[in-house]
């Protein structure tokens, strides 16, 4: 049995993706999966230890320990409320 998993790592901002795909040891946490892609050069206003991150859509904590084939995703954080923003376009349509 290897003891290398393959995992990716996402990060987006509107006009810049990267997705980083590369081996890690068996029983990498997320934070350290985040630490070995080298995505922080990319996107250097990333704190990781604040970062909101999950798998596949799922929240998850910096000390998740990954498995083969995980996506761990970094999320941004929100710049306005949804439900306010979905009341704003609703208030919006009325008016029409």
């Amino acid at each position: 049995m290897s003891d290398m998993i393959e995992i990716e790592v996402v990060y987006g901002l509107p006009n810049k993706q990267v997705l980083l795909s590369l081996p890690v040891p068996v029983g990498c946490t997320i934070e350290e999966g985040i630490k070995l892609s080298g995505i922080i050069k990319h996107f250097p206003n990333i704190i990781i230890s604040e970062a909101k991150v999950g798998i596949f859509g799922h929240l998850e904590t910096l000390s998740t320990v990954l498995k083969n084939g995980d996506r761990i995703e970094i999320y941004r954080p929100m710049t306005a409320d949804p439900k306010e923003m979905r009341k704003l376009r609703a208030a919006k349509m009325a008016e029409k």
